[in-house]
């Protein structure tokens, strides 16, 4: 399958229940991890993730579905559209 440019938005509503796992889960997926912000949100005792990723649509798959395992925890994601065929002919065809 073909790796795609994307975002993984994360969501720990109990953070201090759940952000170990969370943290043990993305771990896991490291080596297809660009980016990554947290900003825990104490007043409300939640935190939020933002991960820019480079993985195909399993990758993505497992990574949110484990994700949304933890209890308390919510993803929504997204890849960009597979513009290899595109990327290929304005290159000359050399992929």
């Amino acid at each position: 399958m073909t790796k795609r440019l994307g975002f993984v938005g994360i969501m720990i509503e109990h953070r201090e229940q759940s952000a170990g796992e969370v943290n043990r889960i993305i771990s896991q997926f490291g080596d297809s991890v660009v980016a990554r912000q947290g900003v825990p949100y104490k007043d409300r005792m939640c935190s939020v993730i933002s991960l820019i990723v480079d993985m195909d649509t399993d990758e993505l798959g497992s990574l949110t579905g484990r994700l949304g395992a933890v209890p308390g925890v919510s993803t929504k994601s997204a890849l960009m559209k597979d513009h290899s065929q595109q990327t290929a002919e304005a290159r000359g065809g050399l992929e």
